[in-house]
Parts: structure tokens; sequence; C-alpha cells
């Protein structure tokens, strides 16, 4: 890859992994407009590790006071009440589990069979209509709902949907919220923390495998992936929780739709 295309898929993989607009839908884009080949997996292993900063560091405050609290009430379990903390923790941990199972053992059928353009297509446009019902149904909602061990649980097992790609997992994460009472900012703030440890876990799978490679890279070109991904996601977090409230999902949901028409067009 060049430079440039390097910027433009770092770019469009900070942007479009905490917007609810499906970061494979975009990345195939590219390849079928200008031909482009796949980027390899050293550059997912770099944007991963870019998109993991970028969230991390707009959370950390978040992250120190979760962190403190779960190792406390770990500590002392019996002996003090759970703090909202601890619990947001423990809540992060059991909404993991699920995504992480099944993906480990759906794996290689993911890779031979969902991974078709046809596949992210019709996603990009079935999630698309899923969200616009969670958004019109939450406007109708009045009393907002507390984080319970189900609703996480559930919002887990909806992440593990997104391992389909063109789902976008920040956009289940959060459809699943809005469906089980929670408010939008809530919602967003949950599914943003819920991404880091899978994001963690996914770029450590990435790079273990890319271990076991022989393959040639431009440690160059992976620092820029690295640092236009973290800066242009870094942005995008900011934006995208100031809005929210104001302007719902439908923009999205919107977005999605044309998307998805555009690749069914050109994948055909």
């Amino acid at each position: 890859m060049d430079i440039i295309q390097v910027v433009i898929l770092a770019l469009i993989q900070g942007l479009t992994e905490f917007l609810p607009i499906s970061s494979s839908a975009h990345l195939i884009l590219p390849s079928q407009l200008f031909g482009w080949q796949d980027q390899g997996l050293a550059f997912d292993v770099a944007v991963h590790i870019g998109s993991l900063m970028a969230v991390m560091f707009y959370f950390r405050h978040d992250i120190q006071g979760l962190a403190v609290a779960w190792f406390a009430d770990c500590q002392h379990s019996r002996s003090l009440p759970m703090t909202d903390d601890a619990f947001q923790a423990w809540m992060i941990i059991l909404a993991t589990l699920p995504a992480v199972l099944i993906g480990w053992l759906a794996k290689d059928y993911i890779a031979l069979h969902l991974r078709a353009n046809e596949v992210i297509a019709v996603s990009t446009v079935l999630f698309g209509l899923l969200m616009a019902w969670a958004e019109l149904s939450s406007r109708k909602r009045k009393d907002w709902a507390r984080l319970s061990w189900r609703i996480a649980l559930c919002i887990g097992l909806a992440q593990a949907v997104s391992l389909i790609p063109g789902t976008s997992r920040s956009g289940i994460t959060i459809t699943a919220a809005l469906f089980l009472g929670l408010s939008k900012t809530d919602a967003a703030h949950f599914s943003f923390l819920l991404s880091i440890p899978i994001i963690l876990a996914a770029g450590t799978l990435s790079a273990v495998e890319l271990s076991q490679q022989t393959v040639t890279f431009s440690w160059f070109h992976l620092l820029i992936a690295l640092t236009v991904s973290a800066v242009s996601a870094y942005l995008c977090i900011g934006i995208f929780l100031r809005l929210i409230e104001r302007v719902g999902l439908m923009p999205f949901v919107w977005y999605r739709l044309g998307l998805g028409l555009l690749l069914l067009m050109l994948i055909q």
C-alpha cells in the first residue's frame, strides 16, 4: 500500500469503529471502487491498537474508577456492599463473555461463510432497519431502565451477533440497549466501555497470528495507520456522545441504508 491508501483506510477504520455504521462495510468499498488489495494482518493490528488507545484515553477516568472499584470488590466482596463502579465493571466482564466464546467457537465458520460482500451489504441494511426500530421505540419511552445483569447479558449476546460482518459492534449493542430500556447516553457509554476488552482480545489474537507468519511490512506505514486511526477514533467518540441525544440514530440509519444499497449495486 502507498501512503495515501494507508491514511484513507486508517481513517475509515478510526471513524467507523465506534460509529454505528459498520467498519467492515466501509473497508470493502475501496476494493470495489479502486481495486485495492486487502490491507493485511499487520495493518489490522495497527489500526486496532489505534482504536484501543483512543477509547482507553477518552474514558481513562472511567477505566481507573472501574478498575479500582473492581479490585476492591474482589478483595472485600463479602464485607462491603458493591459500589456502582464495581457493579458496572462486573457487567462489562459479563457482557464480554458471549462474544469471546462464540467468536472462538465460530471463528472458522465466520471466515469461510460470512465474510462475503453480499453478507456485509445485506447486514448493513437489515441491522440499520433494526436500529431504526430501536430509535423510534426509545422516543416513546419516558422512564429509563438501570443497568442490570440481565440487560448486560442481553447486550453481550447482541455483541456476539456483531461477529457477522456488516452488523457494527457499536450499532448492535446500542440498539439492544435501547430495546432493553437504557437511555441513549447510557447505551452509548456502556457500548464504548464494552468495546475495550473485545478490541483488546481481537487485537491480541491478530498479533499472535501475525507473529506466526513471515510477512514484510513498513513500520512507517504502520505508525501512520496507528496514529490516524487513534486520532480519528478519539474525535469520533467525543462527537458521537455529544450528538446522540440531540440527533438520535436516524441519520446513521439512513446512511446505513444508502451504503448497503450502494454495496449491493457495486457487487452485482
